[in-house]
């Protein structure tokens, strides 16, 4: 059992997604601080600092704060947004990456038999 565990822990899907955690973790702490420092401060000024986070309805000795709810969704809009940026940029980064790797010519099944061909004639000639 202790190989079987071993065999699956070392695999390379596993390694590959606990570093894909650790990153993600990382990366969204960077947008994390994207968002609230620079992008919803300046989103604020240029709204006239709105903030709906206040606005509830009190039912009885219930407080239904709506206000909250649409806060987290103006929130979730400028992170998605934010998001939506980045891999915008790193997707056309990568694209002038690709773009700069010459391609290989891919050779037809009947070149290559002819090649074959052409290459033994040559051998039975000498």
């Amino acid at each position: 059992m202790l190989q079987e565990f071993k065999k699956f822990a070392l695999k390379g899907n596993v390694l590959d997604l606990a570093v894909a955690v650790v990153i993600g973790a990382a990366f969204g702490k960077i947008v994390t601080s994207l968002v609230e420092d620079i992008i919803t401060p300046t989103v604020g000024l240029l709204m006239g600092g709105i903030n709906f986070s206040h606005l509830s309805l009190t039912v009885g000795k219930a407080a239904i704060k709506y206000g909250e709810f649409i806060q987290s969704i103006v929130d979730f809009l400028i992170i998605a947004f934010s998001i939506f940026l980045v891999v915008r940029f790193f997707n056309r980064f990568k694209k002038k990456e690709e773009s700069a790797a010459p391609a290989v010519p891919e050779v037809d099944k009947k070149e290559e038999l002819l090649t074959e061909i052409r290459d033994l004639l040559k051998e039975e000639k000498k």
